[in-house]
């Protein structure tokens, strides 16, 4: 290596030394110090004691955490693939020209960034079996609405529901990905007498594959790790924990039991199930997404 190429490399590794040590120290460290704890009786107060299996021992016989994995899978299993479809429906929608579509694209997307806590609590006045404005809006075209925070067999559709009105962050990278599809395919579909529903499946599908396959991977990690909503909207996950998501009990095992050493190697079986899911996902579809030049 050449003075000039020592210079280039130490020069590009001090630009680059704020993202690695943000990285070591807020990334790689606490994943290291929770893999070590998951085998320890650790309570922060005390000494970390070294405890083999025990923790993962215990996993397998608990049966909250099995309930609060089984409501995280079946709120991922639904609500990622529904915020898809609406994200790239409102997309495809917002990118026609119509009369005060940047109006439209903002009022979208603002939900977005919409701080979790104030979204939690206007979705428990909406969803109120009492007084709430869903359940009210419903009695206007004579329909009992259901209390949907309250009774077990709604609790999840609930959450489900006010995940979709948080899709904004999708739809603006859908947009992204509308403005690269070449015009020329759609104007070569019509000569070829395609409808729109062909067009959408057969050109609009396969030319934004790469945004639906980023959507759905981050998707799928954040719904694994959905925490704000549901401990505002179902406190105590709900009746007969029927709302208890896995992040909510790790959160309570952690910081309101004090069982650190547990609440590790809950956050390992985490991680675990985010990698699996996403390696899964990525064989699935990985010889179906269209890159252009590829």
């Amino acid at each position: 290596m050449t003075r000039g190429e020592r210079r280039k490399f130490w020069t590009g590794l001090a630009f680059v030394s704020p993202w690695v040590i943000g990285f070591l120290v807020f990334g790689l460290y606490p994943i290291v110090m929770a893999a070590y704890y998951s085998f320890c009786n650790y309570n922060v107060l005390q000494d970390a004691q070294f405890v083999g299996l025990i923790n993962y021992q215990e996993m397998l016989e608990d049966d909250v955490l099995w309930k609060a994995l089984y409501n995280t899978l079946f709120y991922a299993i639904f609500s990622v693939p529904l915020g898809l479809i609406v994200a790239l429906l409102f997309a495809v929608l917002l990118n026609r020209p119509i009369f005060g579509r940047s109006i439209f694209r903002m009022l979208f997307y603002v939900p977005s960034i919409v701080p979790l806590v104030a979204i939690a609590m206007i979705w428990l006045w909406v969803f109120n079996g009492d007084v709430g404005l869903l359940n009210y809006a419903l009695s206007l075209i004579g329909i009992d609405g259901p209390n949907w925070l309250a009774d077990p067999a709604w609790t999840k559709p609930t959450l489900i529901l006010s995940a979709i009105w948080m899709v904004g962050g999708a739809m603006v990278l859908f947009l992204a990905g509308l403005q690269d599809v070449p015009r020329s395919l759609y104007e070569s579909a019509e000569l070829d007498g395609a409808g729109a529903a062909k067009q959408f499946w057969h050109i609009t599908v396969p030319m934004v594959s790469p945004v639906i396959y980023f959507n759905l991977i981050m998707g799928i990690i954040y719904s694994i790790q959905e925490l704000v909503r549901p401990y505002i909207m179902l406190p105590d996950g709900g009746p007969d924990r029927s709302g208890l998501f896995f992040a909510v009990y790790l959160y309570q095992t952690a910081f309101r039991d004090l069982r650190m050493g547990y609440a590790s190697a809950m956050a390992m079986l985490m991680f675990f199930i985010i990698l699996l899911l996403t390696w899964a996902v990525t064989k699935l579809i990985q010889s179906r997404i269209y890159y252009e030049g590829a």
